[in-house]
């Protein structure tokens, strides 16, 4: 019988081998989150978290409780955006990232 992983293990797996997909998917959590699908971008953005920094590291940077993070991007979390640009400030140092928002004019 074939061994099978998660999906999410698989993401840690990747993230952990491509720092390409790891900025990939970072910017893919921002970016659905500025389109307004906030429930996506927090489970990709936990995801991401628990696949490069960590609950325990990212509280201790960003002073707020690990558990509240957790919450945060947790399914019910309503992150207030003091601390999700917070934490995405933080996240963006981390990777050696300047993400920017840019105008795209739609067809």
């Amino acid at each position: 019988m074939a061994n099978t992983k998660s999906f999410k293990e698989l993401i840690q797996n990747r993230v952990a081998k491509d720092p390409a997909f790891a900025d990939a998917l970072l910017r893919e959590a921002i970016e659905v989150m500025l389109k307004g699908d906030i429930e996506t971008g927090k489970a990709v953005l936990r995801d991401y978290i628990k696949a490069t920094v960590g609950f325990e590291q990212l509280g201790a940077a960003t002073d707020l409780p690990p558990k509240s993070l957790i919450r945060m991007f947790g399914p019910s979390g309503n992150p207030q955006a003091k601390n999700l640009f917070s934490v995405i400030g933080y996240l963006q140092d981390r990777a050696g990232l300047e993400l920017k928002v840019s105008k795209v004019r739609r067809a």
